[in-house]
């Protein structure tokens, strides 16, 4: 295996049934057994290459896993409905009533509302820190303390979490490090920095056509059975199964994620100097003046660049709608959430991705209503959008 992850997809070759160069879609809920010995086999995860129901798994499913897990460095990994069916069967598998989870501040929405509002049900508490700060990170841990959570480069607002330095805490108090990396597939391979766990949602750049959610776990054959066990594997038990249909698609797409990343990044990255020559507010990893620059070089491999997401904030949120209204009806995008589209995205994550946050809570970690988070496309002539959106920056008052 090599240490680029694009060449671990490109290396898996599957024929399909019939030969075809697309491995054949499964499209059955149950599968039949020869012997009654082989089902019981089977049921007890005895029996290898075996299929039983589409919930425990399917060969589509697997497949994808196996490419997914490829990529991340990972011995395997388990695909589900959702990026959230991902992440809650993660913190519901390693945590039960009376733990603790040390989470990043600065995290998708719905993450957040989850450990916020949903885990205390459980009697699982979380402590929000900037995960920027590795003294407040370790200061957080206590003895019922089981992860270190947080997103490589977090949601909206473009943090670098420090995975070497988190891993070393993470170590020191035998607990696991657990990392979204849905913002930066290729880009940053969070197991060779020391996480335990990486998550994606497959939604998003992944795939990369908008037609599909999923989610998906990578990490150790240990941990990957442990969330499908039968009798207490959260991602078998509560049932957050992908479909067949939906899993080779993903896996089609999964092929052109380096070109795709490569064109994202060099887009994100013109686009944010020029707006930072214009003396915008603009927070993009690639920009010398983001706090955590000489960070993101020392994590990431090189040749993805630094992302396609980025950020501006053009003052009040009254001024974000007015612009992002006049870009999508100048065709320049869509004023929609998600993100790694072959269009710019853009959205005002305060009522948005992140409208879960008290507006209280977003003010302290840097949330401003006038921030405005793009998902910067695949223009193939990125000039000529810069010129559109300078022009409707001007209109609005903006620039």
């Amino acid at each position: 295996m090599s240490n680029k992850p694009a060449n671990n997809i490109q290396d898996l070759q599957y024929f399909g049934e019939f030969g075809g160069v697309n491995p054949s879609i499964s499209d059955s809920a149950t599968y039949t057994f020869l012997h009654a010995k082989t089902m019981l086999d089977t049921f007890e995860g005895h029996a290898e290459g075996c299929y039983l129901y589409s919930r425990h798994t399917s060969p589509s499913n697997l497949y994808l896993s196996k490419a997914l897990a490829a990529m991340e460095f990972t011995e395997t990994a388990n695909v589900a409905a959702s990026g959230m069916g991902a992440i809650t069967s993660v913190f519901l598998q390693v945590c039960g009533a009376g733990d603790h989870i040390v989470s990043a501040r600065t995290i998708y929405g719905g993450s957040y509302a989850f450990l916020k509002n949903f885990a205390p049900k459980l009697n699982i508490s979380t402590s929000f820190v900037d995960i920027t700060s590795l003294e407040k990170v370790e200061a957080a841990i206590k003895p019922s303390t089981k992860m270190i959570y947080c997103e490589a480069i977090s949601n909206p607002l473009l943090e670098i979490a420090n995975l070497k330095e988190l891993s070393k805490i993470a170590k020191k108090h035998n607990i696991l490090l657990v990392v979204d990396n849905t913002f930066s597939p290729l880009l940053i391979s969070p197991q060779k920095l020391g996480a335990d766990v990486t998550i994606h949602s497959l939604t998003k750049f992944i795939n990369g056509t908008n037609d599909t959610v999923g989610g998906v776990v990578c990490g150790t054959q240990q941990f990957i059975d442990s969330l499908r066990s039968v009798n207490d594997g959260a991602a078998m038990l509560l049932g957050p199964v992908m479909d067949s249909l939906r899993a080779s698609s993903i896996l089609k797409n999964l092929r052109t994620l380096h070109i795709r990343m490569k064109k994202h990044s060099e887009n994100a990255h013109y686009l944010a100097e020029k707006f930072e020559q214009d003396g915008l507010k603009v927070v993009y990893p690639g920009l010398k003046s983001h706090k955590d620059h000489e960070l993101f070089k020392t994590l990431y491999n090189e040749e993805y660049g630094f992302g396609g997401m980025m950020t501006v904030d053009v003052g009040n949120l009254e001024k974000a709608n007015e612009l992002m209204e006049l870009m999508q009806h100048e065709n320049l995008g869509y004023l929609a959430v998600s993100l790694g589209f072959y269009k710019t995205l853009f959205s005002a994550p305060g009522t948005s991705t992140s409208s879960e946050i008290p507006i209280e809570e977003q003010k302290q970690m840097g949330l401003s209503n006038g921030i405005i988070r793009f998902s910067i496309g695949l223009d193939n002539d990125i000039e000529r959008t810069y010129r559109a959106m300078r022009r409707c920056m001007t209109k609005v008052g903006v620039l």
